[in-house]
């Protein structure tokens, strides 16, 4: 979980990827007065079984003690993938508005075989968080020979493949001089020996040195 919140969640909350919400699409009504909300609700109802039935979970927020800013502000922070809203407009022209957690961005959308489009941008949410992740993952990854460029170096953040001779002497000295740990040994099928950067003796294969935040 830790992992999850760290490498997705921004300023305004968690962004989780649809394969693991527990909540995949949230319904929100918008409206004045009882008629309208209960016209609306009864309309999301409808909507929210079709989603359901292709096998989404769904959460129909008919709340009438809070606003629908802040029931939008409030799924934001919990990262719920989608967010559809309507309001007495949408109704009348069968459109929702349609809101992705992980870029922000809203468009308006037929409701005509919204399920349809719902699950396919599921699939693009769930490929779009994974590929921003690997990015930031393979920018900030880096080789390192030489302990004293690894020395300068993680002052400035980043994951940094180095050899280390496999002795616990030698991490805990890196431990203390740089406040970097292994944070990964990892698994290859043709792991390439080297040298320790730091002690210089046989290195099986390179681990993963980094600064825990």
């Amino acid at each position: 979980m830790g992992a999850l919140i760290m490498a997705h969640s921004d300023n305004n909350g968690l962004v989780l990827p649809p394969k693991l919400a527990p909540i995949e699409v949230v319904l929100v009504p918008i409206y004045k007065g009882e008629e309208e909300m209960e016209a609306i609700c009864s309309h999301l109802e409808a909507l929210k079984v079709r989603l359901q039935e292709r096998g989404l979970s769904v959460k129909l927020d008919n709340r009438d003690n809070v606003r629908s800013g802040y029931k939008f502000s409030e799924w934001e922070l919990k990262g719920v993938p989608v967010r559809i809203a309507v309001g007495p407009r949408d109704m009348q022209n069968g459109t929702v508005e349609v809101a992705r957690r992980d870029t922000m961005e809203k468009q308006v959308l037929s409701l005509e075989a919204i399920e349809h489009t719902v699950v396919a941008l599921l699939k693009e949410i769930q490929d779009n968080i994974y590929r921003k992740a690997l990015d930031f993952r393979n920018r900030n990854t880096f080789e390192i020979n030489n302990y004293d460029e690894f020395r300068e170096r993680i002052e400035d953040g980043g994951f940094f493949l180095c050899h280390w001779d496999g002795t616990a002497e030698t991490e805990a000295k890196i431990k203390e001089e740089t406040k970097a740990t292994i944070r990964l040994i990892p698994e290859r099928e043709d792991p390439k020996p080297g040298k320790c950067m730091y002690s210089g003796k046989p290195s099986a294969q390179r681990v993963v040195f980094a600064r825990a935040y």
